[in-house]
């Protein structure tokens, strides 16, 4: 079923007359109806949409603000598929993490997507980090997730470029080409019947007794908004997840789901030292960031990030050259012929984390808010890092939420 907007929608802007977006979807009648609304068309949203609309006979719609998919977090991360072997055994991290990097692996196949499980060393720089990989290790064991531990002649002879007191390798570490992956996700979404429309931004989100209004800035000159009427909402907004949750609840969720930006900056790396496989630094204890770690591209190209900075809002993408010395110190840890003049500026992600500054562990939130008032409401909030690795696992859950 396509989603079909009508036709002879009045143009208007959305402040104007000085009434409020609220005010002004309350005031408008219905322009189009879908089963789904997804907010947000990042690889999370993406997928929970492919997933829904599957189903036969059901229109899903996801709008996206950006003037592409993926134009945020998705894009503007490492590519890892991630292994499943750094946040705590129950959380949903964990979980999604484990059963998404199978099913990423077999959509990958199965869509021919650029990818290569290529494996991830974590370093141990002393007998003291070494005890704590050996916790990692058996955690590992714990939650089923491949490992195992190298010593540091074996890691030597194995890369002779890195500086290892003990290694974890973990196999089942891989990386994919996050563009083609929207791409193949919002392809099968449309040969679904199910529609992405660009440049259209939520400005306001209401709920009744007949489930969902959303007042959606559409970018088109002649028609500037739209009221969408939905059945269901998957608030996947990333970056903005809070704030779409708190259009309808602002009293309670304002703080429960308050999100807090930690920018992550990326350097292109120029020197002579080549490695084969991904190599991580031990994450804190908060695992408040993974570290600055060595990532390659699909064509082997070597890059370092990303580095961490709490940051107040979440748009500024902006990369200089001031954290380079910084950084090289942080990478030489284990790849001690790294130099500063070795690095080069290269891209900025931010990532939406529910865990403030200094703050301990938190976990995702994908939640279907009955218990709040509003059924067949999903919000998903705080999913970062490993987002995209659990995608296709997160879009699973969706569905099974509101079916």
């Amino acid at each position: 079923m396509r989603f079909r907007a009508a036709t002879g929608r009045r143009a208007f802007s959305a402040l104007r007359n000085g009434y409020s977006a609220a005010q002004q979807l309350a005031a408008r009648a219905d322009d189009a109806q879908v089963d789904c609304l997804v907010i947000g068309g990042g690889v999370v949203g993406l997928a929970a949409a492919r997933q829904l609309a599957a189903r036969a006979d059901s229109s899903v719609l996801v709008v996206e603000k950006n003037d592409s998919v993926g134009a945020e977090t998705s894009s503007r991360n490492s590519e890892v598929i991630h292994a499943g072997i750094f946040y705590p055994r129950d959380s949903l991290r964990t979980q999604l993490c484990i059963e998404g990097k199978r099913l990423l692996y077999a959509y990958c196949q199965e869509r021919r997507i650029p990818h290569a499980r290529v494996g991830k060393w974590v370093v141990a720089r002393d007998a003291g980090q070494e005890q704590q990989l050996q916790r990692l290790a058996a955690h590992c064991a714990d939650v089923g997730v491949p490992a195992r531990m190298v010593g540091r002649a074996q890691a030597a002879r194995d890369e002779p470029c890195v500086r290892a007191h003990a290694v974890l390798d973990s196999p089942t570490t891989g990386i994919v080409d996050s563009h083609a992956l929207l791409a193949a996700l919002r392809a099968d979404l449309e040969a679904s019947g199910g529609d992405v429309a660009l440049r259209a931004e939520v400005l306001a989100l209401s709920h009744d007794a007949a489930g969902f209004r959303a007042l959606v800035s559409t970018g088109d000159r002649d028609a500037p908004l739209m009221a969408v009427r939905a059945g269901a909402v998957v608030n996947a907004a990333g970056l903005w997840a809070d704030r779409v949750a708190c259009m309808l609840d602002p009293d309670a969720w304002a703080s429960e789901y308050r999100l807090h930006f930690a920018k992550g900056r990326y350097f292109a790396y120029t020197g002579p030292a080549r490695v084969r496989r991904l190599v991580y630094p031990l994450p804190d204890r908060h695992v408040t960031s993974l570290g600055t770690h060595l990532t390659l591209d699909l064509a082997g190209t070597m890059r370092f990030g990303p580095d961490l900075e709490w940051v107040p809002t979440n748009t500024d993408y902006s990369v200089d050259s001031a954290p380079i010395a910084r950084v090289a110190a942080a990478v030489a840890a284990y790849l001690p012929s790294v130099r500063p003049e070795h690095l080069a500026p290269g891209y900025a992600g931010i990532r939406p984390k529910l865990q403030s500054p200094g703050g301990r562990f938190r976990d995702f939130v994908v939640r279907e808010e009955s218990a709040a008032g509003f059924p067949r409401l999903v919000n998903l909030v705080g999913i970062e890092s490993p987002g995209l690795t659990a995608s296709l696992a997160i879009a699973r859950l969706v569905d099974r939420l509101l079916h």
